[in-house]
């Protein structure tokens, strides 16, 4: 390929309504030498150049320990829940469906259903946008097959179906029909194709974060910490001197922690203590975790953070998470799933559901007061079944209903005269 190649604009029909993508590595195109966005390309390596000095690319911001920790803690959590396909009338698993088997077991034939989830929620989280194609054997679908998003562009055609052109590895363009493609984008959206990134959205912080880390690792590196000084109101003899700095380097290593030190001719010992500006160093760096998480939607204890939450409120924290964090990605899943995976005559019958059950339960004594409720417990209106109870709880169906506790009335149970 030529070099100029890569100042030649793409023909109409493959031009994208998403920006071009600005992570080193992605297919770039310019007008020509003169473009300003060649410039920018060059200057800032394919990254987003920040006001603190660091150019933020996906690869650099996975370096940093919140990114990777909000990225890795959203997408686990989106590959390990249950993922069903379920019958919208009684909600009873399609097992007879081949997404079901896709969905909840074996995408394609070397993935599991979490690392495929997990991939795809972790580029949708990096990228904005997650793409998988569809394989199919007649009409039956058989495997989804992720794609990179660097190498993905999606436009528009004018009877408003979306046309997705995929640069493989030996540089010839793959375009697919919308058909073909498992879209899955973040609900922000400049343009409603393409998916918002979290990462480059969040540069700033980001960069601000990488900074300080760099500034703390050039501290170890370059600076001297010093345990203390000694001061001696005149001059130290050689003597004096020789003795001590043996009986220091004695002392030295953990072995000689806490010993008594012997000082001579009037010297004292005036140990250091922490600047005010390692302390506004710390607080820098703790507040650059809130700033880089706050996007994400993590709480605070999620993030390892030393914080007086942890403890009874934890709970509500992990619900808060579940709920405010975790559903809107549900939401995403669950309709892409509907949209791109499922005919319009079977949307009517089907639906994919997350089951954030196991997210959502408190302790087990909260757990064991709210079911016995559930089944009528304390003279309370039962409203389920301890088939139910079951169900929800993850343990297998069985035929007969175990024999309720003393005094337990309401629909789980069944009261023999006496």
């Amino acid at each position: 390929m030529s070099v100029f190649n890569i100042f030649r604009r793409s023909e109409p029909q493959a031009a994208s309504h998403s920006s071009v993508k600005s992570m080193a590595g992605d297919l770039a195109a310019f007008n020509g030498l003169d473009d300003p966005a060649l410039y920018e390309f060059i200057r800032t390596g394919g990254g987003n150049l920040t006001e603190s000095g660091e150019t933020v690319t996906i690869k650099s911001a996975m370096r940093n320990t919140t990114i990777i920790r909000c990225v890795s803690l959203i997408s686990f959590s989106i590959g390990m829940l249950p993922l069903h396909l379920q019958r919208k009338d009684d909600k009873s698993n399609a097992t007879e469906h081949p997404l079901f088997r896709l969905l909840h077991r074996r995408p394609n034939p070397w993935q599991t259903s979490f690392e495929f989830r997990t991939l795809l929620e972790q580029r949708a989280l990096q990228h904005g946008d997650a793409y998988a194609r569809k394989v199919y054997s007649g009409n039956k679908l058989l495997y989804l097959i992720p794609m990179n998003p660097a190498h993905v562009t999606v436009r528009q055609r004018d009877d408003w179906s979306l046309e997705y052109r995929l640069d493989r590895r030996d540089k010839s363009p793959l375009v697919l029909p919308q058909r073909e493609v498992f879209h899955l984008r973040y609900g922000l959206s400049d343009d409603g194709i393409s998916g918002i990134s979290l990462v480059k959205q969040s540069a700033e912080a980001i960069g601000l974060a990488l900074q300080a880390e760099k500034a703390a690792a050039r501290l170890f590196r370059n600076g001297m910490i010093v345990g203390g000084a000694l001061k001696h109101p005149g001059t130290l003899s050689p003597e004096a001197y020789e003795r001590l700095r043996a009986s220091m380097n004695e002392d030295a290593g953990a072995e000689g922690a806490h010993k008594w030190k012997i000082l001579e001719e009037g010297m004292e010992l005036q140990p250091s203590a922490q600047s005010n500006k390692d302390s506004q160093a710390i607080e820098n760096r703790k507040h650059q975790i809130e700033e880089v998480a706050r996007p994400f939607g993590v709480p605070r204890p999620l993030l390892g953070m030393d914080d007086t939450s942890w403890g009874s409120g934890i709970d509500v924290l992990g619900q808060l998470f579940v709920r405010y964090g975790l559903n809107p990605w549900f939401e995403a899943w669950q309709q892409a799933i509907e949209r791109d995976l499922l005919t319009e005559r079977e949307a009517d019958l089907y639906e994919a559901k997350f089951n954030p059950g196991a997210l959502l339960r408190g302790s087990m004594k909260d757990q064991a007061e709210f079911f016995a409720k559930a089944l009528g417990s304390g003279g309370h209106q039962p409203w389920m079944e301890w088939q139910e109870v079951r169900e929800v709880m993850d343990l297998p169906a069985i035929d007969a209903a175990p024999p309720p506790p003393p005094g337990l009335t309401g629909k789980g149970a069944k009261n023999e005269p006496s």
